[in-house]
């Protein structure tokens, strides 16, 4: 009941906003009935002032024209005056049309027959709204600052969302209380390289060091660690590095391209892919990728797992492709999406078969387990 008061309130606010330059007030002033007389009577006296000789011809001429102009004036507004102008239809007409109208158009495209829904409500019920579900979980840890659990679920959205500072923020609250992880402290490395713009300064730093110390091979500390390191100077240094991320990746890893460009830009030479392995990026992509940012980088390596994800939809018969798609989605730490590719590649090849043997074997290096029927 409250949401139709307050359309009727609109509807008339506007309606009266819309009808204003049809209101403009007049004064009901009636016709002076004696007017014509007093002029009459001045004619009279006009001509007796002649007749006396206390005027001369010409301002008698003068003072009759003068006084004749005024009595048709004053007749002309006494005819206007008395026709009653009344713009009462108009208005009500306009007003119903308006109140109709929109009230059809609700109708038409609205959902009058939907409930109001408070806000608390929409919190409690919030769907797919990424919004109210983001808002839902601040609402909650404000009341369990302590909860982990929940800043663990909140930090990703924050990066997905553009908001580095939070997501730092929550990333640091969820390893202080569920304790370091790669997943983890990978989440905390790419939200404070947001906030640098890509630069990998001391705190990257920091955080790269507590991820290679849980995990010396996770390919992602690694190359960070390895641009710090040319970011910094040190060609020497990072060249190694790149070389050693180049040797310990599996065949047709996404990020293997970009790795041969930082190769290249410090003067090593880049890894060939051998014959038949799934292909990398075109090299306009490599080029465009030289001028990215870090996060830029990481964007474009997650853009090529998908793509290679969707060409396996396509065609489920190639096993290279499943292997790196494992091993990609593995290297992201998204395990949910391991276990799916696993699960489909095991579709095409049998389990006990030698291609399903390798892709178990895979999945299994990134904790991962086929789900047993």
């Amino acid at each position: 009941m409250i949401i139709w008061t307050l359309f009727a309130v609109i509807t008339g606010i506007v309606t009266a906003v819309l009808l204003h330059p049809l209101s403009t007030p007049r004064r009901a002033i009636e016709p002076t009935s004696d007017a014509g007389q007093i002029y009459r009577d001045q004619m009279e006296e006009l001509k007796r002032e002649r007749a006396d000789g206390r005027i001369s011809v010409d301002d008698y001429e003068l003072a009759r024209a003068e006084t004749a102009r005024r009595l048709f004036r004053e007749a002309d507004v006494g005819e206007i005056k008395s026709r009653p102008v009344s713009l009462a239809k108009v208005k009500l007409a306009t007003a119903a049309f308006l109140s109709l109208a929109s009230i059809s158009l609700y109708v038409a495209v609205g959902s009058p027959d939907l409930p109001s829904l408070p806000l608390q409500q929409r919190l409690a019920h919030p769907g797919q709204d990424l919004a109210i579900l983001i808002r839902k979980t601040e609402a909650h840890l404000e009341r369990a600052p302590d909860d982990g659990r929940g800043w663990d679920v909140i930090a990703p959205i924050y990066l997905r969302t553009n908001r580095a500072a939070d997501a730092t923020k929550a990333y640091e609250n969820a390893i202080r209380l569920q304790g370091p992880s790669s997943e983890r402290l990978d989440g905390l490395t790419e939200a404070v390289l947001a906030t640098s713009d890509g630069t990998v300064t001391d705190s990257v730093k920091r955080v790269l060091d507590r991820s290679l110390a849980i995990d010396p091979k996770n390919p992602r500390a690694r190359f960070y660690h390895a641009l710090g390191l040319e970011q910094s100077g040190r060609t020497g240094d990072a060249l190694k590095a790149f070389e050693a991320i180049a040797k310990d990746s599996p065949t047709g890893a996404p990020w293997l391209p970009l790795v041969n460009d930082h190769l290249a830009k410090n003067g090593g030479t880049p890894v060939s892919p051998p014959l038949g392995a799934p292909r990398g990026p075109t090299g306009d992509q490599v080029v465009a990728a030289n001028g990215m940012s870090a996060n830029d980088q990481e964007e474009m390596v997650r853009g090529m797992v998908e793509r290679l994800d969707e060409k396996l939809t396509r065609n489920p018969d190639d096993f290279q492709g499943w292997l790196q798609l494992i091993t990609s989605y593995g290297v992201l730490h998204d395990k949910p999406r391991t276990q799916d590719a696993l699960e489909r590649a095991l579709g095409s090849f049998q389990s006990k078969s030698n291609e399903g043997s390798k892709l178990i074997a895979a999945a299994r290096e990134f904790g991962v387990e086929r789900n047993e029927q």
